[in-house]
């Protein structure tokens, strides 16, 4: 029957099935990793379930010693509540259905952006297919899939405007800034990229080259709606006191490893590196020489080669100049059939569900590879074993104890709620340095739980003040004697420096 079809509607048949192929690809690669490993994901998986229980949003920290009492704002509430609610109706695969689900729609939006701006469909896919590698890192059940996305939207939707002068897709930024202002806080990032296309249209009566079709009386009164829309989340203009807190955090970069610097260890950071590279290379050759694409361009190189967690916009500004520097879109080739869409859809949820049936994606399988990763059998210990807190942890299992325990952590991966000095303290006394000891948040332990190679284990080992009651390859136990009483400031025991040396100095991060 299929050889009897136009050669249009064969080659139309062909690629419906890519796209179908394409969009659920991500979605199939997230299937064989454990979304519930990484660590955020339970505590704004706690929070949730603190916004559902109280039909409120928290306004002080309800899940650690160190922040008892102190402001702290769930700026991705709305991401929570609805993680929440994936957990309640699926449990461990709900982390899984948000992941695979985010991926499949931020490929989606990808090709879309692409696909209206490059006329041929082999580019098109091929430019897709190497921007999702290089946002394979984000693969992970957290909010920046949402930002990431709406992230495109907003890329897409400027481009398009600039480059036909079309005004009514502009009007979509503000509900879509006001969504993004309720589910993570990167959304400031969209604003100043959107601060950017306005100044446009003045800025080029001194560039050598115009080429948008907007002007300055259309985009500054979307601009000021899109911040008022913003404005509108449960902690107002806070928000942007909080935005602030986060970028005025150098210090968490030592500490946070997504935080630090490109390391170039992966094929994905080589990808974006060729696509930023041949990005750079294609504007200089075509000498398409833009203000915004040049502005955004220069921010998005800043952002990524500062910090690993923005390197999402890297790739999608890289995207999308590479695809309007190519050659330009012919009329109506990119419109879909009537019919194209849904059956794009469903042969790309067909295709997921066969991938995750036979790799026997369920809760059962998820919770023993969990289990691989993470203290599972040592929180479980610690129930079984009645011990009484105060809980002393490393920074990145604070989210899961803060789930799995039900009490207040030392530290987790809010780092804006503990500032650099705590980081740094912290750091400092499961490193084993010589002041270790006066942590007062280790003095005050009841449970110290932590990796058995970290150095700060080691010395634990020869402490009279505290008892080692359960180990295995992923966590140490230990629990404080209770026949002992606890001095101001205890002394380090003389073997101390001695371990240290033996073990060396590891990271946390």
């Amino acid at each position: 029957m299929f050889l009897h079809l136009t050669v249009d509607r064969r080659l139309q048949i062909v690629r419906t099935l890519m796209l179908a192929a394409l969009f659920a690809l991500p979605g199939v690669l997230c299937l064989h990793i454990v979304s519930a490993a990484d660590s955020d994901f339970w505590w704004h998986l706690a929070s949730g379930q603190w916004i559902v229980a109280h039909h409120a949003v928290p306004r002080t920290d309800p899940f650690s010693a160190y922040g008892a009492g102190k402001f702290w704002a769930a700026y991705s509430w709305l991401f929570e509540v609805v993680l929440f609610k994936l957990y309640q109706r699926w449990n461990l695969a709900g982390a899984t259905v948000y992941t695979a689900g985010m991926m499949t729609f931020v490929t989606a939006a990808l090709y879309r952006m692409i696909r209206r701006q490059l006329a041929d469909f082999v580019l098109a896919v091929l430019l897709t297919l190497a921007a999702i590698d290089a946002l394979l890192p984000f693969r992970t059940p957290r909010p920046w899939l949402i930002t990431i996305l709406v992230f495109i939207l907003e890329i897409d939707i400027l481009m398009h405007a600039r480059r036909t002068g079309g005004r009514r897709g502009l009007f979509l930024l503000p509900p879509l800034f006001a969504l993004w202002a309720n589910t993570h806080i990167e959304f400031a990032a969209g604003l100043l990229v959107l601060g950017l296309a306005a100044i446009e249209p003045l800025a080029e009566r001194w560039w050598p080259q115009k080429h948008t079709r907007l002007r300055s009386a259309v985009l500054w009164p979307v601009f000021a709606a899109c911040v008022a829309a913003t404005l509108a989340n449960s902690y107002g203009w806070r928000i942007y006191q909080v935005a602030y807190q986060l970028v005025a955090m150098p210090g968490a970069a030592n500490y946070v490893a997504e935080m630090n610097a490109i390391a170039f260890r992966s094929q994905s950071e080589f990808v974006l590196l060729f696509l930023a590279f041949f990005c750079v290379a294609a504007v200089s050759w075509t000498r398409r020489i833009a203000f915004f694409e040049v502005a955004v361009l220069a921010l998005a190189i800043a952002s990524a080669f500062h910090s690993a967690r923005e390197l999402w916009m890297l790739t999608v500004i890289a995207a999308a100049i590479l695809a309007s520097v190519l050659p330009a879109n012919e009329p109506g080739l990119h419109k879909p059939s009537v019919l194209a869409i849904p059956s794009i859809a469903l042969a790309s949820c067909a295709i997921l569900w066969l991938a995750a049936a036979s790799m026997h994606v369920n809760n059962a399988q998820l919770r023993r590879d969990l289990a691989a990763q993470m203290p599972v059998d040592a929180v479980a210990a610690i129930k079984d074993g009645h011990y009484r807190g105060p809980l002393f942890n490393t920074f990145d299992w604070g989210g899961f104890l803060i789930w799995n325990l039900r009490m207040p952590v030392a530290i987790d991966g809010r780092a804006s709620i503990y500032g650099d000095r705590r980081l740094a303290r912290d750091s400092a006394t499961w490193t084993a340095h010589a002041d270790w000891n006066s942590d007062p948040y280790l003095a005050a332990a009841g449970i110290v739980i932590a990796p058995p190679d970290v150095p700060l284990v080691q010395v634990l080992r020869f402490d009279s003040r505290f008892q080692l009651v359960y180990e295995d390859k992923i966590a140490t136990v230990f629990v404080r004697k209770t026949s002992q009483k606890l001095p101001d400031r205890p002394e380090q025991p003389p073997c101390a420096e001695a371990l240290k040396a033996s073990v060396g100095a590891s990271s946390r991060k």
